[in-house]
C-alpha cells in the first residue's frame, strides 16, 4: 500500500503593516540627529533639509513623523517631474524620498528647488548618501544640493539593534522569546536591513514547516554551511 502523500504546507508572503507614528520609532544613539531635525522643525537651520543614512535606518519613518506634523506631501525622487512641482509643492512642504543616483530628472529637481526658496517652502529630503557622492550634470543643481545641510542616520548600536528585532516580529505578530532575540543579535550583521531579513527569513520559514519561531529554528536556517 504506497504510503500516503502529506500536502506541502504553502507560505502565502501577506503585507505586512508598520506603523510610523512618533510613538512607534525606536530611539537610540544612531538615529538621534535625525530625530532631533524632525523635533526641531520649523526651526530648521535651512528649509531644505537632507536625511541621508542606510537601508532601513528609519528614514522613511521619519520622513512620515514630519509629514504628518508639517501637513507634507511625499513622492519619490524618481517620479518628480518639472510638471508635477507646483502641485507636489501646494502645502508648502514636500518630503522627496529615496533619492538614488540616476534616478531622478535633474531639472525637475532643480525646478524644486528654485520653487521652494521662491515659496519659502520646506522640503525633506532622503537617500543612503551625502549628496557630495552623487554625481550630477548640471552645475547650478550640484551647487545647490551640495549646500542643503545633511543630518545622518547610523547603524544600530546593541540596545538599538535587540530593539529592532523584536520590533520587526511584532509587526509580524510573531512571539518571540529572549533566546531567538540574543542568538540572532549575535549572529547576523548589525544592520536594519540584516535584522529585518532575519525576521522575514524565520517567519515564511516557520510558516512554511508549520513550526513555531524558536532558537532552535533559528540556528538551522542561520547556520553558516
Amino acid at each position: 500500500m504506497a504510503g500516503r502523500v502529506h500536502p506541502r504546507q504553502l507560505a502565502f508572503a501577506l503585507p505586512h503593516a508598520e506603523s510610523l507614528t512618533r510613538d512607534n520609532f525606536l530611539e537610540g544613539p544612531a538615529n538621534a540627529a535625525g530625530l532631533s531635525l524632525i523635533d526641531a522643525w520649523p526651526e530648521w537651520p535651512s528649509r531644505t533639509m537632507w536625511l541621508a543614512g542606510p537601508e532601513g535606518a528609519g528614514k522613511s519613518h521619519l520622513a512620515a513623523i514630519w509629514a504628518e506634523e508639517a501637513g507634507a506631501r511625499s513622492t519619490t525622487a524618481h517620479a518628480l517631474s518639472a510638471a508635477n512641482v507646483p502641485a507636489a509643492l501646494a502645502t508648502g512642504a514636500l518630503v522627496v524620498e529615496d533619492f538614488k543616483p540616476g534616478a531622478f530628472d535633474e531639472r525637475a529637481l532643480f525646478h524644486l528647488l528654485n520653487l521652494a526658496r521662491e515659496e519659502q517652502a520646506y522640503v525633506l529630503i532622503t537617500a543612503r548618501t551625502a549628496p557630495s557622492s552623487i554625481e550630477i550634470e548640471l552645475r547650478d543643481l550640484r551647487s545647490r544640493l551640495r549646500a542643503i545641510p545633511v543630518v545622518s542616520l547610523l547603524e544600530p548600536d546593541d540596545q538599538l539593534f535587540r530593539a529592532l528585532i523584536v520590533k520587526y516580529c511584532a509587526d509580524r505578530q510573531l512571539a518571540v522569546d529572549e533566546a531567538v532575540v540574543s542568538y540572532l543579535a549575535t549572529r547576523i550583521e548589525r544592520s536594519h536591513a540584516a535584522a529585518r531579513g532575519a525576521v522575514e527569513l524565520l517567519d515564511r520559514e516557520g510558516l512554511r514547516l508549520g513550526r513555531p519561531v524558536t532558537r532552535a529554528l533559528a540556528v538551522e536556517l542561520l547556520r553558516k554551511p
